[in-house]
C-alpha cells in the first residue's frame, strides 16, 4: 500500500487558540493568546499509579504529583501520566494524543501512561463538539493546540526551575528526554526532581510552541500503544468487566419500538439451572443468571405478551411515503446564493433526481453492555461510552443520587460509530440493577443489538441542477428530508428548522456554484429511533452531491474528473487531492468490459478527500478491485494511524454501500444478525492505497471521512461499468432488483 507523503505547498495557517480548564485551579486564555496555567504540588506521597489500558479514571492527582493542568501529571519519580480526555474505540487517539504531550514536554512516548478522564465537563469540555464526548472526528482537532501548549508550559517552567537552582540563564538550558540539561556545566536534573520548584514559579503569559521543522515525534509513524494489550487480551473493554459477586442479565426488548410489557410467564425460565431472578421494566424483561449462558437460556424460555401499540403495523412503505410527502412541503433554508429561480429559467438543460438512503445499524463488534451496582448509598457503573458525563447524568436522573455518589468507570470501546454516544442501554441497565441486590452485567445479544439499535436516519433527497450550453451548472437546488438527530441530542443546535448535521457538506460545497438553494425538511420516521452513524451528515450528503455531480458530467459528456476540476477553482486543496487520486489511480486508462472507475471529492471534518474506486460488475454482483484515496488532513500527527483510519473507514463504507439496510415490517426490524445484516468479508476487501498530502495546516478530522467519501465513488464506478445510475442505497440490492 502506498505511503507517500506528497508536497502540497500549503502555507501555515493561523491556529485559533482554544480554552480549557485546569484541574483544581483556573485555566484560561491570557492576553496575547497564551495560557495561564496554575501549578500545584500536593504533600509528599506515594508513587504514580501506572494505568492499565482501559482501566479506571483518576479523579485527582495523588499526593506529591505535579499537575500542570487537567491533562498532565508528573510525579516525583518523573513519571508522566496523561489523563485522557477522549475515549479509544479503534481510532488511535491513545497513541496520537500522547504524541502531542510527549513532543512538547520532551519525553519519550513510551514514558507516558494513560488514565481515563472522569466525567467532568468543567475540566474536559470540548468546544468543537459541545461537551465531554468523543465523536465527529474532532479528537486531534480539539487536542492539537491545548495539549501541546500544556506540555510546552510545563517544559518551560521545569527549565526555569532548573536554571534558578543552578543560577544560570534559562536560555543556556534545554529539556531532553525527561530531564533539563545545562550543557556548559554538564549538570542535569530530572523532571521529578524539579517538580516542586517548578510549581512555585510565576506562570508565563506566553510560551513558544515548537515549529514543525523541530518536531521529533509528530509526523512520524508510531505503532499503536494499545495494540499489545489488545493482542494479549489484557485490554479491558466493557464486556470484559468482572467484579466480585457479579451476576449476568440478558435483555428481551419489546420487538416494536415504543411498546411495553403487558405480561409474561417465567415458569420455564425459572426452572433453568443458574437462573437467579426475572426483572421487569417498562419495555423489556431481563433474565438474571449466575452466568451468561444461564441468562441466555432463561431469556429464550420466557413467554412475553407485549403492548405493541399503533406502530405495530408500520412498514417501510409508510415511512418512505411520509418522506416523499414531506418533500413537497416547505423547507428551512440552510444556504441560499444568487437567484436560483431566474438561473433555472435561463438554463439550457435541467437535471432532476431523487436519492434515497436507508436506515443503518451500527453493528459494533462488541454488542452494547453495561455493568451496574446500585447500592442504597450510591451507584457504580462499568461501561465503554463515548459520553461519560451524559452517562453520569443518566444514572443521576434514574436513581436520584447526587453526582458524588455515582462512579463511572470507562473502558475501551469495541466499536462506537456513534452508537455509544447514546445512553439508552445504560439507562436500561440501571433500571435492572435497581432490582438486583448485587452487581449485574446487562448484555444485549447480537439480535437485540441490531433490532433495538438507534439507526442512521432514512434520508430522502430531491436535487436539481440547471446547466448552461457548455454543461456547467448555473442553478442548484437541493432539498434534504429526514430525521433531526440534533433536535433530540443537542436541541440548541437545531435552529430555525435546520439540522446542521443533516445539511453538512450539502450546504458548504467545494464547487463554484453561483446560484444555489439548499433546504431541509424535518420528518421523523414514526417510531424508529435515530442517532449518529459513522460519518454523520457528510456521509449522506456526499453520496447525493457527488453522485449528482457525476450525473451532470454525463449530461455534459465530460470526463468526471475534468468536470470537477473546472468547478474547484476556488478550492485548491480539494482540486489537489483530486489530481493526486486520479493520477495515482491511473484515471483515463482503458478497463476491461464490465469494469469501471468512479470518483468523489469531499471537504468535511476539516479535511479534504478524493477517492477513486475501481469495480467489476458481473451478473449483478459487485467486486471492488482497488481503491485509491488522497487525503489532505492538514498536519499529520501520526501517518500510520491516519492510513489505518482511512482504510478502516473505507471498509466500513463499502459494507454499507453494497449491503447494509435496516427495514421495518409490521413495526419490527427484519434484520437480526450478520446473516441478514451482511458485513464485507475479508476476501472481498480490496487493496487500498492511501496518499497523505504533506501540509502545514492545522489537523483535520480523519476517523469518518473515509466512510463518508466512499459510497458516491463506488456508485459512480458502477455507472461507469454498467451505464446504470443507482440513486438508492444499498447499491448491491438495487443491481439485483433493477
Amino acid at each position: 500500500m502506498s505511503r507517500g507523503l506528497i508536497e502540497a505547498g500549503n502555507a501555515g495557517a493561523a491556529i485559533s487558540r482554544r480554552t480549557f480548564l485546569k484541574l483544581g485551579m483556573m485555566l484560561g486564555a491570557a492576553a496575547g493568546g497564551g495560557l495561564l496555567l496554575g501549578f500545584s504540588v500536593r504533600a509528599a506521597g506515594g508513587d504514580a499509579r501506572h494505568s492499565v489500558i482501559g482501566g479506571d479514571a483518576v479523579e485527582e492527582p495523588r499526593p506529591g504529583v505535579f499537575a500542570p493542568n487537567a491533562f498532565v501529571q508528573i510525579d516525583r519519580n518523573g513519571q508522566v501520566t496523561l489523563v485522557m480526555p477522549k475515549v479509544e474505540m479503534g481510532q488511535g487517539v491513545y497513541t496520537s494524543i500522547p504524541m502531542l504531550i510527549a513532543e512538547e514536554l520532551e519525553v519519550s512516548l513510551s514514558s507516558v501512561t494513560l488514565d481515563h478522564a472522569p466525567p467532568d465537563e468543567k475540566l474536559f469540555f470540548d468546544p468543537l463538539i459541545g461537551g465531554q464526548l468523543t465523536g465527529g472526528s474532532k479528537s486531534i482537532r480539539y487536542a492539537w493546540e491545548p495539549l501541546r501548549r500544556a506540555g510546552a508550559t510545563a517544559r518551560t517552567l521545569l527549565v526555569a526551575a532548573a536554571a534558578a537552582q543552578w543560577k544560570v540563564d534559562p536560555a543556556s538550558c534545554r529539556a531532553e528526554d525527561g530531564e533539563v540539561l545545562h550543557a556548559p556545566s554538564g549538570r542535569r536534573a530530572s523532571y521529578g526532581q524539579l517538580a516542586d520548584a517548578a510549581a512555585k514559579l510565576p506562570v508565563p503569559n506566553e510560551v513558544a510552541l515548537k515549529k514543525p521543522e523541530a518536531f521529533k515525534l509528530i509526523g512520524t509513524r508510531v505503532k499503536r500503544l494499545d495494540s499489545p494489550e489488545k493482542v494479549d487480551g489484557t485490554a479491558q473493554f466493557g464486556l470484559d468487566v468482572r467484579v466480585p459477586g457479579m451476576l449476568y442479565a440478558v435483555i428481551v426488548n419489546c420487538p416494536v419500538f415504543g411498546g411495553t410489557v403487558a405480561s409474561f410467564d417465567d415458569t420455564a425460565a425459572k426452572k433453568i439451572q443458574g437462573v437467579r431472578q426475572i426483572v421487569r421494566i417498562h419495555n423489556a424483561v431481563a433474565v438474571v443468571g449466575e452466568h451468561t449462558w444461564a441468562a441466555r437460556r432463561g431469556a429464550s424460555a420466557l413467554v412475553v405478551k407485549w403492548n405493541e401499540g399503533a406502530d405495530a403495523k408500520v412498514s417501510m412503505k409508510d415511512i418512505v411515503a411520509d418522506l416523499s410527502r414531506a418533500a413537497d412541503g416547505k423547507g428551512a433554508v440552510a444556504r441560499k446564493e444568487g437567484d436560483v429561480d431566474k438561473a433555472f429559467g435561463s438554463a439550457k438543460t435541467r437535471v432532476d433526481a431523487v436519492y434515497e438512503q436507508p436506515f443503518l445499524a451500527h453493528a459494533t463488534m462488541e454488542p452494547v453492555n453495561c455493568t451496574v451496582h446500585v447500592r442504597p448509598d450510591g451507584c457504580e457503573i462499568w461501561v465503554g461510552t463515548q459520553v461519560p458525563t451524559r452517562t453520569a447524568d443518566t444514572v443521576q436522573r434514574i436513581t436520584g443520587f447526587p453526582r458524588e455518589k455515582i462512579a463511572v468507570h470507562n473502558h475501551l470501546l469495541g466499536g462506537g460509530f456513534g452508537r455509544r454516544l447514546e445512553t439508552d442501554m445504560i439507562a436500561q441497565a440501571v433500571k435492572v440493577g435497581r432490582q438486583v441486590s448485587a452487581p449485574v452485567k446487562v448484555v444485549w445479544t447480537r439480535e437485540e443489538d441490531i433490532q433495538h439499535d438507534m439507526y442512521r436516519p432514512y434520508y430522502y433527497d430531491r436535487i436539481s441542477a440547471g446547466l448552461d450550453a457548455s454543461g456547467k451548472p448555473v442553478a442548484w437546488r437541493h432539498r434534504i428530508v429526514g430525521s433531526s438527530i440534533l433536535a433530540r441530542f443537542a436541541p440548541p443546535a437545531f435552529k430555525d428548522g435546520v439540522d446542521p448535521d443533516a445539511v453538512e457538506v450539502a450546504a458548504s460545497l467545494p464547487y463554484d456554484l453561483p446560484n444555489q438553494l439548499v433546504d431541509y425538511v424535518r420528518q421523523e420516521p414514526r417510531h424508529v429511533p435515530t442517532a449518529f452513524w459513522r460519518g454523520v451528515g457528510p456521509t449522506r450528503s456526499t453520496f447525493v452531491v457527488e453522485s449528482f455531480i457525476d450525473e451532470l458530467a454525463a449530461h455534459a459528456k465530460a470526463d468526471p474528473v475534468q468536470y470537477r476540476r473546472a468547478l474547484l477553482g476556488n478550492t485548491p486543496r480539494a482540486r489537489n487531492v483530486l489530481d493526486i487520486a486520479a493520477k495515482a489511480a491511473g484515471w483515463g486508462a482503458s478497463l476491461p468490459k464490465g469494469q469501471g472507475h468512479g470518483v468523489s471529492v469531499m471537504h468535511a471534518f476539516g479535511s479534504f478527500f478524493s477517492m477513486v474506486v475501481d469495480v467489476a460488475v458481473d451478473d449483478g454482483e459487485v467486486s471492488v478491485k482497488r481503491i485509491v484515496c488522497a487525503v489532505d488532513c492538514g498536519m499529520a500527527v501520526n501517518p500510520d494511524t491516519i492510513e489505518a483510519q482511512v482504510q478502516g473507514g473505507i471498509i466500513f463504507g463499502i459494507t454499507a454501500a453494497l449491503y447494509s439496510e435496516i427495514t421495518i415490517e409490521n413495526g419490527r426490524v427484519t434484520q437480526s444478525n450478520f446473516t441478514d445484516y451482511r458485513m464485507l468479508r475479508i476476501n472481498e476487501a480490496p487493496p487500498i492505497d492511501v496518499h497523505i498530502v504533506k501540509s502545514a495546516e492545522a489537523p483535520g478530522g480523519i476517523g469518518e471521512p473515509g466512510t463518508s467519501a466512499l459510497a458516491a465513488a463506488l456508485s459512480n464506478a458502477i455507472y461507469a461499468a454498467t451505464g446504470r445510475r443507482l440513486r438508492k442505497l444499498p447499491v448491491g440490492s438495487q443491481l439485483k432488483t433493477a
